[in-house]
């Protein structure tokens, strides 16, 4: 009867806490919020002015009193106190119809994850007012998202590239086979056109121009030296400002060596992959999710290097927050989860 009452009185959450962005999913709602894993406090005394779409606006652009900070980093807490703080936020974003009973939090998390780690996202989770978490590793909670049959005695495969980690796993009834977990995403994408320019055209540019030019022209499979974006940023020489011309072409070669760590760490799981599995994987593809995956060219990409099919999920960006919040409303049928 309490569980009922409790059911009925909070709203349980799927949240990917991402390292570029949150998602929260809510049973019956779906994605209720989307925005930055961003917030901008006040440095003397540590009160939070901004959070998500508000705070990503501030970066690079708050005076000495403020800072803009991303507290996640590689998929995992870089600052303690700052996401409890962002947690709250969104929680309360979220939960604001009874404030009696506290809400249960599925929350994904990467497979290589740390039990120190672990601890950190468990305690960021209780102190921002949750009844109840769960910790899913994300490629579990990104399979069960695209609605991939993993409870069946087949192989299934996902790729979950975000902001900060790419997590790469083989799945046949309910548990996961193989796996793979590196500390390489988007925001290294952004790093590598970051360094590119510089070093090649003595222009710094920041990390949402480097994220823009990576969205508009970036191309994982071919560049098109025809396809080219103004960008604007300081003359490392001069110090002045400076706008510059550059290519699909220049693009592809900044962010190769990220690429290739990527494909490298699919092939890995890949050969690792018993037979038969592997051989209903060349069935059925490869799934990819996550907001790099949305990388003009990069499925194509994968499946040149792997000769295997891949699809990309339906819904990429949400596919980690709408699997937690399947796995939530399944827990009472997976009680041997460990969690």
């Amino acid at each position: 009867m309490l569980g009922w009452v409790h059911g009925f009185f909070s709203s349980d959450m799927g949240i990917d806490l991402g390292t570029a962005n949150t998602l929260v999913y809510v049973k019956g709602e779906g994605i209720v919020l989307a925005e930055p894993s961003v917030v901008a406090v006040e440095k003397s005394t540590g009160h939070v002015i901004a959070v998500g779409n508000k705070a990503k606006n501030m970066l690079g652009k708050v005076p000495g009193t403020i800072a803009a900070i991303r507290p996640m980093k590689d998929g995992v807490i870089a600052d303690f106190e700052t996401v409890e703080k962002m947690i709250r936020y969104f929680i309360s974003c979220v939960h604001n119809r009874f404030t009696l009973v506290k809400p249960r939090i599925a929350i994904g998390v990467p497979t290589g994850i740390t039990e120190v780690e672990r601890r950190a996202v468990r305690e960021s989770c209780e102190q921002a007012g949750a009844r109840a978490i769960f910790l899913v590793e994300q490629a579990r909670a990104a399979a069960i998202g695209a609605d991939m049959p993993i409870s069946e005695p087949r192989g299934s495969m996902i790729v979950e590239i975000g902001g900060g980690t790419t997590e790469v796993a083989v799945l046949s009834l309910g548990s996961m086979v193989r796996t793979a977990s590196i500390r390489v995403g988007g925001d290294e994408l952004d790093e590598a056109i970051i360094r590119y320019i510089h070093r090649t055209h003595n222009l710094i540019i920041g990390e949402a121009t480097a994220e823009n030019v990576k969205i508009q022209i970036g191309h994982a499979f071919k560049g098109n030296s025809s396809e080219t974006m103004d960008i604007r940023g300081r003359d490392s020489v001069a110090g002045l400002p400076k706008t510059l011309t550059i290519n699909s072409s220049e693009i592809k070669e900044a962010i190769s060596d990220i690429l290739i760590e990527i494909i490298d760490t699919i092939k890995s799981v890949l050969s690792q992959t018993p037979p038969e599995l592997a051989s209903d994987i060349v069935e059925r593809g490869i799934v990819m999710s996550g907001g790099t995956s949305l990388l003009k060219g990069f499925p194509e990409y994968v499946s040149s290097e792997t000769g295997v099919p891949v699809i990309l999920a339906e819904s990429p960006l949400t596919c980690v927050a709408i699997g937690c919040g399947k796995f939530i409303e399944e827990i009472k049928n997976i009680k041997r989860y460990r969690y």
